[in-house]
């Protein structure tokens, strides 16, 4: 499989929000807005980035009985930088993701790729699988946020996009809408995948 392969498969073929359904609740949690969406996006690619080149390095270091405390180790280490960054320099942000930028640690995708990918391949491929699976999964919450947004705030990164007589649909930037946007966004993925062969 090409480099370029390699990193595209996170977009849409392995996607990990809409075909992996993995990473869920900060995909429900901090999808109100897309400027949330782009922050939890952005952390959580770096993070699944530079856990993927550094687990790929030390991949035949680590006992195999003890990868998966090892991985955590390395994953929670790129959180603190992640986390103490933002907080320093972008804190409205980081007060609006809360809990979900330290809770990155457990995210299925970070180790999950860590697991499956870089535990198992050299560290070009690593960086590749890191950079799409990263830029998926920050699409799927940019694409759950956009609707959430616009049909919950009639906005779309703070400017007003609706006409002005127009009532927001507040269930949108609710809980409830969360899951139906989302659920609604994984029918219309499963709807657009090619039928397998039999």
């Amino acid at each position: 499989m090409s480099l370029i392969k390699e990193m595209t498969k996170g977009f849409f073929k392995e996607n990990p929000v809409f075909v992996m359904a993995l990473g869920l609740c900060p995909a429900l949690a901090v999808s109100s807005s897309i400027e949330n969406a782009i922050g939890m996006g952005g952390a959580a690619t770096f993070v699944l980035l530079c856990s993927n080149i550094l687990i790929s390095l030390l991949k035949n270091l680590i006992p195999s009985k003890i990868r998966i405390p090892c991985y955590i180790v390395v994953i929670a280490s790129f959180v603190t930088i992640v986390d103490m960054t933002m907080n320093a320099y972008l804190f409205e942000l980081h007060k609006n993701l809360g809990i979900f930028i330290p809770l990155i640690v457990v995210n299925c995708v970070i180790l999950g790729r860590a697991e499956a990918f870089a535990g198992r391949n050299n560290v070009v491929k690593s960086i590749f699988d890191g950079i799409g699976m990263g830029i998926g999964f920050t699409l799927a919450l940019v694409a759950v946020a956009f609707f959430r947004e616009l049909l919950g705030a009639g906005q779309l990164l703070g400017v007003n996009v609706m006409p002005a007589n127009y009532q927001p649909i507040l269930i949108a930037i609710l809980a409830p809408g969360a899951f139906l946007t989302l659920g609604l966004l994984l029918g219309l993925m499963n709807l657009l995948k090619k039928p397998e062969a039999d």
